[in-house]
């Protein structure tokens, strides 16, 4: 049995909160916001963001860092992609060598084009992070529904742990050594998921959005590649598979909001509907910088930036996508 304390209470912390205690450990949740702690208690524990399901009774909550990482064999980083440095700086004065550090967050910093755990290890001198990642929809994990995903870290046995710590029957988790490959999948497929939904909602069918998928993870594997990833990683659960389903889910909030914009929303009214943080709004102008960075083509991920932040009409955008110059697929 371990002791792991998750930062932040949104829905996907939320719903590892019950794979974890479902496995018998210990479990606390730090929220940055003692009035979201007050508000789960007054509510009979129930998880607001996951409408119909509650906090295990076992788990304790806390607004104070110190208090809530005191101890803990693992520490999980929950927080929305753009709080993740605040987080870790103010958990850095708390860090002990024993303890691991677990990011499952997505996106990629706009200034820094850093990935999660990059982050975290630049404002945590000395931690060792791995992260977790795949298809996974909080709204189906708090259900028990089978889901897989892949724990990657640089040290093995720090993968193996975080492995151990969530696996159970319906939450399979595989090991891997290509951290980069994985938080590279993680991050861009969000933006990938704009662009479906964009597509979706200007009247597009199923063969443009498998299209999308299809184009949209070569972009993703030769960034991924060109950074010092690893060509299956992308091929598997943090790549195709999570790409899959992020495009596809109705509980996709890319895609949700993709959709909206498809339809004439702004980005900024499409994550006020969706009432949850759109990560490939985020991570966006990044993706783009890194394609920039390491020359690499990247057509859908252009056309997303100039949609969501160019002001361009989006029919024109995912027309443009249709009518680029004849080439041989690769």
């Amino acid at each position: 049995m371990a002791q792991v304390t998750i930062l932040g209470a949104g829905s996907w912390g939320s719903a590892l909160s019950h794979v974890l205690t479902e496995n018998g450990h210990k479990v606390r949740i730090w929220s940055f916001s003692q009035k979201e702690i007050d508000s789960i208690m007054a509510s009979g524990r129930k998880i607001e963001k996951l409408p119909g399901f509650f906090y295990d009774d076992s788990i304790e909550f806390y607004n104070d860092m110190g208090e809530a990482v005191s101890g803990s064999d693992l520490v999980v980083f929950a927080v929305p992609s753009v709080a993740t440095r605040s987080t870790a700086g103010k958990y850095a004065h708390f860090y002990t060598k024993d303890t691991g550090i677990v990011s499952v967050s997505k996106g990629i910093e706009e200034d820094t084009l850093f990935t999660q755990t990059q982050i975290i290890e630049d404002e945590v001198p000395g931690a060792v992070t791995a992260v977790l990642s795949g298809p996974s929809h909080a709204e189906e994990v708090i259900k028990d529904l089978p889901t897989v995903l892949v724990a990657g870290s640089a040290d093995e046995k720090l993968a193996r742990t975080v492995q151990d710590t969530f696996m159970n029957e319906n939450f399979r988790v595989y090991t891997s050594n290509d951290i980069i490959g994985i938080e590279v999948g993680a991050s861009l497929k969000n933006v990938i998921a704009l662009a479906a939904g964009m597509s979706d909602g200007v009247g597009n069918g199923d063969n443009a959005r498998a299209a999308l998928i299809t184009r949209g993870i070569r972009e993703i594997t030769a960034i991924a590649v060109a950074m010092g990833g690893k060509k299956e990683t992308l091929n598997g659960l943090a790549g195709i598979g999570d790409l899959i389903v992020t495009c596809s889910s109705v509980h996709s909030r890319n895609h949700q909001a993709g959709l909206l914009i498809g339809q004439g929303a702004t980005y900024q009214e499409a994550m006020d509907k969706v009432h949850m943080v759109v990560e490939g709004v985020y991570s966006a102008k990044a993706a783009l910088a890194l394609g920039r960075k390491y020359k690499v083509s990247m057509p859908i991920i252009t056309e997303v930036n100039k949609v969501l932040f160019d002001g361009k009409d989006v029919k024109e955008g995912i027309h443009d996508l249709m009518c680029r110059d004849r080439k041989a697929e690769g």
